[in-house]
């Protein structure tokens, strides 16, 4: 007997919907899940939503899992916690996260499926994907001790690059953003908070995630001579201009990428992909890091609530996508 799913697809820049599809049976080696949770970020999903993705990079922002293609009807995401339904049986109810987009059900490789550890709520392990995003970059820039750190841009990247950093012995951590209402969220991280104006300078390295010229050039006016700046932004389509005038030379600053499709190098001789998303997972039993879920909306609802997180008028770090019990 054939099985349906709902998924919801990006039909044309800024708008979505829901369409049933039938699901594929299983082959050796699979398994079909079903969706308890999946996340929204307000970063690339958002972009990608808008229909910012230029075309040179179109292939290289796939997700994993997506089906259709950028310029046309597509199905986006990659932050899905769902249980096994059908598989092996020592799989069988176990709770997964794997990078898959909004959608009921499924069929995937058991290798793309990662468990989720007990002592992690799966409603917090939507985060899974931030959380690695944030591992990533700080095995590109690690924090050595003592180090004076701050993160431009309080969103769920920038928040959880906070957090991880701020739990090296030492670490001082300054998160700084726009929105003073951030500074609450920046206390239950455990790290100080400042508005741009009063951002501590002479930092040994900055963290750059909100996406925001005007973010990379106060880093740039943050870190300390001959220090680093990690820029973590991903700017779609935008033209950013970036200064390299005044002190940047004489001052001997760097500015570095860092982006979560490949694993660091500093790691990559040791570490594969599955190994860094279950680092992730396990990080995230710290119940911190619900603070970074701000909202929810049934599975339903999704085509109404995309558009309103893409143009920031529904204001969200992590938005929490609910699917219905079966």
């Amino acid at each position: 007997m054939s099985r349906t799913a709902r998924a919801f697809w990006v039909g044309s820049p800024g708008e979505g919907e829901i369409r049933e599809g039938v699901l594929p049976p299983p082959g050796p080696g699979e398994a079909v899940v079903r969706s308890l949770y999946s996340g929204v970020s307000r970063g690339t999903e958002a972009l990608v939503f808008r229909g910012a993705v230029p075309p040179s990079q179109r292939q290289v922002m796939r997700a994993p899992f997506q089906e259709g293609d950028f310029g046309s009807a597509f199905k986006y995401g990659y932050l899905n916690v769902g249980v096994v339904e059908e598989g092996a049986p020592d799989l069988v109810g176990t709770t997964v996260f794997s990078l898959f987009p909004h959608q009921t059900r499924f069929v995937l490789p058991v290798g793309a499926l990662r468990p989720v550890p007990g002592d992690v709520p799966p409603g917090r392990a939507v985060l899974a994907g931030a959380v690695e995003t944030a591992v990533n970059a700080l095995w590109d820039a690690p924090p050595l001790l003592g180090d004076r750190l701050t993160v431009v841009g309080a969103g769920m990247v920038g928040c959880t690059v906070a957090r991880l950093a701020s739990r090296v012995p030492g670490v001082r951590v300054q998160l700084v953003d726009v929105d003073p209402g951030r500074a609450d969220l920046a206390e239950r991280l455990g790290v100080e908070f400042a508005l741009p104006g009063d951002a501590g300078v002479g930092r040994d390295r900055v963290f750059h995630t909100s996406a925001d010229p005007a973010g990379l050039e106060r880093s740039l006016e943050l870190v300390r001579d001959e220090g680093e700046v990690v820029e973590m932004s991903w700017y779609g389509d935008r033209r950013v201009c970036v200064p390299l005038g005044e002190g940047f030379h004489s001052r001997r600053l760097t500015v570095r990428s860092s982006q979560v499709g490949a694993v660091s190098p500093a790691r990559r001789g040791s570490r594969g992909h599955g190994d860094r998303l279950d680092l992730a997972l396990e990080l995230l039993s710290d119940p911190v890091f619900d603070a970074l879920v701000t909202g929810e909306s049934p599975f339903e609802e999704l085509p109404a609530v995309m558009p309103r997180l893409a143009d920031g008028s529904l204001p969200a770090l992590c938005h929490r996508i609910v699917y219905p019990e079966p």
